[in-house]
């Protein structure tokens, strides 16, 4: 098990650069004059965080590196234009949040692939888990609850904003998508949960980001090289005993194609196995998402170092 607490390297130990309140009036704005006339807007603070970003940028240039190694496709080699299409790739993506929040994504711009019939298993007894990732648009949740017939869909996330986020959620309408910040899976935590889950609702969380504190970690190879994955995902699966299932959501011209796949009926350990156990669906999780970054290369958003190399710069 390794443990990552270095809030100078960790991306969430950089300063916010944005606000509650900017956050608020963006939404409100985009609320009130529509998303087009305010695209530009974003896009123009995007290109800021292009060029002052080196960070994020080097950051998208490694991940766009490694995937074209390890898929042998030359035509995903990084170069400056790919990297800033990926930064406007993001840029959309904030656009969509806006729309799903204020509740005007369409249904009809929904491709659900599910061929399990999970989102059958939304309006079951006992609530499930679902595993995402930042590849693509994971506030798509809430479109999904509104296709299970009203569910209620936790989001379990490390900010410590999360109040915020929800008031925000409130007053863009969307009642039925709650962020559950967990910092820790202490017993107040775990029993909180394990309460939402028996109330048949369900909980989401991305498999791909770890957190700030004293999180446990498992290295996978991923796209050919080791990274840290968190280990919380498959825990919470094995200590609050329900499914884990995947969910992806690609973006394909103006359609969304969610993505549902079963993936861990259980997750079970004994006494002294669980960290082999756990490493073992760490791997496959993300053996996972690198299959899917193949399918939307410039939508995987983690912009930070997540491999923790010190590859050569390409600023």
């Amino acid at each position: 098990m390794n443990q990552r607490g270095n809030a100078d390297t960790h991306w969430a130990g950089h300063r916010e650069r944005g606000s509650f309140a900017l956050m608020k009036l963006t939404a409100w704005a985009v609320r009130v004059v529509g998303r087009k006339p305010m695209a530009p807007v974003l896009y123009l603070i995007v290109l800021y965080f292009y060029l002052f970003g080196r960070r994020a940028r080097r950051s998208a240039w490694v991940y766009q590196q490694h995937l074209a190694n390890w898929s042998g496709r030359a035509d995903l080699q990084p170069s400056a234009g790919s990297v800033y299409r990926q930064f406007m790739a993001f840029a959309d993506t904030l656009l969509d949040k806006l729309d799903v929040w204020g509740g005007r994504l369409s249904l009809d711009r929904l491709v659900v692939h599910d061929p399990a019939n999970l989102h059958a298993d939304l309006k079951g007894p006992r609530g499930q888990l679902l595993v995402g990732s930042h590849l693509g648009n994971l506030e798509i949740c809430r479109a999904l609850a509104e296709l299970g017939r009203q569910v209620t869909l936790n989001v379990l996330v490390h900010t410590r904003h999360a109040e915020r986020f929800n008031k925000l959620l409130d007053e863009s309408g969307a009642d039925r998508l709650r962020l559950v910040q967990v910092s820790e899976l202490d017993p107040a935590t775990m029993l909180d949960l394990s309460q939402r889950l028996d109330r048949g609702e369900w909980l989401a969380i991305a498999g791909d980001r770890i957190p700030l504190h004293g999180g446990r970690t498992a290295t996978a190879d991923f796209l050919g090289q080791p990274a840290a994955f968190p280990q919380g995902p498959w825990l919470l699966a094995g200590l609050l005993q329900c499914p884990a299932n995947l969910l992806f959501c690609l973006k394909q011209g103006e359609q969304f194609h969610v993505h549902l796949e079963p993936f861990a009926e259980t997750v079970q350990w004994r006494r002294r196995e669980r960290e082999a156990v756990v490493q073992q669906w760490v791997q496959r999780y993300a053996d996972r998402l690198a299959a899917r970054c193949l399918e939307a290369p410039l939508q995987w958003f983690n912009f930070y170092p997540f491999w923790n190399t010190h590859e050569r710069r390409h600023d």
